[in-house]
């Protein structure tokens, strides 16, 4: 957020007609500033590390592949910056694709315009906005997935990297976390790159949500 307490926000939809709306929608509020658009996932991977916003709103689906790639990669350059994904379609795949890149949120483009404002304030704030009941669905296929090899690969992390892998659930950088355990940013990285390998996984998002999904685990037993 800039100093004048403006949500900085990038679009990215195929559709003109849908983005031009979408930025109307956004501009006449007074703490909400459209900083850049794109109508591919290319152009948008291009454009959105110049402009920085706070938040991107991008379509799932794209000419040239998927929204939820450009939030996979935008993510892993800058975490700082919060995704929305807005899509025609209620779709679990998709859903499940937009928890593990490390989305905020996942609405549909039936949404209201006062609560897609309300999505865009509320992920500039850092709160997730994942729809329950879809989120539920989506832990249940991780659950399908095997919760003893899950539970075996947490066994093989050091208590060092445990304390890690919370704060990366967290949402904290490299960084603060080397902060938080008085450690330098590049030893944590080296801790980082050691955890996920030993969870079979490549992305710090990745590690993000597999902490959601054991802590909801943990909640509902």
């Amino acid at each position: 957020m800039r100093e004048d307490g403006k949500i900085k926000v990038f679009l990215l939809d195929d559709h003109e007609v849908v983005r031009r709306g979408v930025y109307e929608l956004l501009t006449v509020e007074d703490d909400i500033e459209v900083v850049g658009e794109a109508g591919t996932a290319a152009d948008a991977l291009a454009r959105i590390p110049a402009v920085r916003p706070d938040v991107a709103v991008l379509d799932v689906r794209l000419p040239d592949g998927s929204g939820v790639e450009v939030c996979r990669e935008v993510r892993s350059a800058d975490e700082s910056v919060r995704c929305l994904m807005l899509t025609s379609f209620a779709d679990d795949e998709a859903l499940f694709d937009a928890i593990m890149a490390g989305a905020s949120g996942y609405v549909l483009k039936a949404i209201r315009g006062n609560e897609l404002l309300t999505a865009v304030r509320d992920v500039a704030e850092g709160r997730s906005l994942l729809d329950p009941v879809a989120t539920a669905r989506v832990l249940e296929r991780l659950r399908e997935g095997g919760t003893a090899r899950g539970d075996a690969r947490l066994a093989d992390l050091t208590e060092q990297e445990r304390k890690i892998l919370d704060l990366i659930g967290e949402g904290l950088t490299n960084r603060v976390i080397g902060e938080r355990l008085h450690l330098a940013e590049k030893t944590i990285k080296n801790y980082v790159s050691s955890l996920l390998s030993k969870l079979g996984m490549e992305r710090r998002s990745q590690a993000a949500a597999y902490v959601a999904r054991v802590q909801a685990e943990r909640q509902r037993q």
